[in-house]
């Protein structure tokens, strides 16, 4: 049995350069440009004046709105015209005026986007970024260079990244919060410089963690930013208590996977 070809739909204004690879049920809006290095996967969908350009690999279903910039020179001083990358996966929406760049020779050649992720207007991915799954990044969030954020992690309106910092998964960012430090997975920061205000409890409870899991979060969190010891003392303690606990490992892991990187910490300490 043949599986009919769902023809592309391409507006004739937009400019599609020669060596362009689209593929099938593809639209394309008024005035769009993609450049002769670009691979489109199916069902995608290119809104008017949307600009892809670069070597950028787009998966299918992505939706691309007016006056974004995808896949051109990262802003980068040191950037030398080498064939960089950037690869966005499945099932994204891109909104208006979002700007995301490809990699560099310092940060591995790639930037890359997982699936399922919105990028509200004016956000901003910076070149060697890895971006995970189900991210959201509203209004004019904006990530330095060599970011990394984790799966279902959420950026507030007009929140900055540091260049390396480190996004934990299930993590909320607040609005208008300037982070210069990492963010441990299932953490919530806030502030003009971040500090941890607490968990995501939210944002777990949405995604159908146990009742049974979040009780360890938060026993772990606790704990783990209390008073008494060292933090490295805290750390291990955690490792021992909270063993074979999924999410509060994830935590575990994070912190010492990167030893040389602070995180965030509390204001003050948790009772």
């Amino acid at each position: 049995m043949s599986t009919a070809i769902v023809e592309n739909d391409i507006h004739p204004t937009a400019v599609i350069e020669p060596g362009a690879r689209l593929g099938t049920g593809i639209r394309i809006g008024p005035y769009a440009i993609v450049g002769a290095e670009v691979e489109v996967g199916d069902g995608s969908v290119l809104h008017s004046h949307s600009v892809i350009g670069g070597r950028t690999r787009i998966g299918p279903k992505n939706e691309i709105f007016p006056f974004a910039s995808i896949g051109l020179r990262p802003q980068d001083l040191k950037y030398g015209g080498e064939p960089s990358e950037l690869v966005i996966g499945s099932g994204n929406v891109i909104r208006e005026h979002v700007t995301m760049n490809p990699g560099t020779q310092g940060g591995g050649m790639l930037t890359k986007v997982g699936d399922g992720c919105l990028f509200m207007v004016a956000s901003h991915v910076a070149h060697d970024c890895m971006i995970g799954d189900q991210v959201i990044m509203a209004n004019n969030a904006t990530l330095a260079g060599h970011v990394e954020v984790g799966d279902c992690a959420i950026l507030g309106g007009l929140s900055a990244v540091h260049q390396f910092v480190r996004i934990g998964k299930h993590s909320m960012v607040g609005g208008m919060t300037g982070v210069e430090h990492d963010v441990i997975p299932y953490g919530s920061v806030m502030g003009d410089r971040a500090r941890l205000s607490g968990l995501n409890l939210v944002g777990v409870k949405r995604r159908g963690f146990s009742r049974e899991d979040i009780n360890s979060l938060r026993k772990a969190y606790r704990q783990l930013f209390a008073n008494e010891g060292t933090f490295q003392e805290r750390l291990e303690e955690v490792a021992r208590d909270f063993d074979g606990v999924a999410p509060v490992m994830d935590i575990i892991e994070f912190i010492r996977s990167d030893s040389s990187r602070a995180i965030c910490q509390p204001r003050e300490a948790t009772d």
